[in-house]
């Protein structure tokens, strides 16, 4: 059965990408959030997000309006997912939260509806046993920012379908995204990955091998990342790095552990381009 109709559950800045894209790409969006100052704020940046892409000429105004009319806004989780054929969890990342909103989504959702989740680590097949048919949910982390990343991080749970499987990689198709799949592993690839990469330029700075502004400079130069990872730590936020760290040291041991310096920054509020300081000042 194709995917037509999809919803968002989250409508924080991975929920309105995750939204405008699929919008963008011709399907009829349900965007749920808790709150209507949330939705505001999600449209608001949706708007300005594709007078952008008018200004650079990658989309016409007319379609501008065809996509912001593919997208509903509303706080009746009920009304967002009615007959959506597939649901996209982006809430915080908090398990428990995560498991709430499944509780629900399995009450109001069909048998054929497959349940997704946005989690950049935390175990599918945890979430998925929320659910009445562990089958029909998977995991579909999208990167940050979904409408520029090209990547989509494809999870099976323990009792996903290989159909269910299927219609996400024909989904992410349609998107015009890649896909990578993996089994279900505390932190699966990227972050993972990212995570192991950025504890080491942590540490690095720590003890005073070098400044921050050289661990991010020998990134972009010598490896051509696009960002340093502190630079790329502010930007995302710190204030999620440490249960994320700590929930993949549960797992992997000590490698894992945040060293102290992150953990000063956050106690004292600094937290990224969000808060105005991070590793970074950006308060001028």
């Amino acid at each position: 059965m194709n995917i037509q109709k999809v919803a968002v559950i989250g409508a924080g800045t991975m929920g309105n990408g995750i939204a405008q894209v699929a919008a963008t790409a011709g399907f009829e969006v349900g965007l749920n959030d808790i709150k209507d100052e949330y939705l505001a704020r999600a449209r608001s940046a949706i708007e300005g997000s594709l007078d952008r892409m008018v200004k650079k000429d990658k989309i016409s105004k007319n379609e501008r309006e065809s996509i912001l009319k593919r997208i509903t806004f509303t706080a009746d989780l009920e009304k967002a997912v009615s007959s959506a054929d597939l649901v996209v969890e982006a809430v915080l990342e908090n398990i428990e939260l995560k498991k709430e909103v499944f509780r629900k989504l399995d009450r109001l959702t069909g048998a054929e509806t497959i349940l997704a989740s946005n989690t950049s680590q935390y175990s599918i097949t945890e979430i998925a046993a929320a659910v009445s048919d562990p089958s029909r949910v998977i995991g579909t982390h999208f990167f940050n920012p979904p409408v520029m990343m090209k990547l989509i991080e494809v999870v099976r749970g323990l009792a996903t379908s290989d159909g269910v499987v299927a219609r996400i990689r024909d989904f992410a198709d349609r998107l015009g995204k890649e896909v990578v799949v993996c089994r279900d592993s505390q932190g699966f690839i990227s972050t993972r990955v990212l995570v192991a990469l950025r504890l080491e330029c942590y540490r690095l700075l720590e003890e005073g091998v070098a400044s921050k502004e050289d661990i991010d400079k020998t990134l972009r130069l010598a490896f051509g990342h696009p960002m340093g990872q502190f630079e790329l730590a502010d930007f995302s936020g710190l204030d999620i790095e440490i249960p994320i760290c700590e929930s993949l040291a549960k797992v992997f041991g000590d490698r894992f552990r945040p060293p102290q310096n992150i953990g000063h920054l956050v106690k004292a509020g600094r937290i990224g381009r969000k808060s105005g300081k991070g590793w970074y000042d950006y308060s001028k």
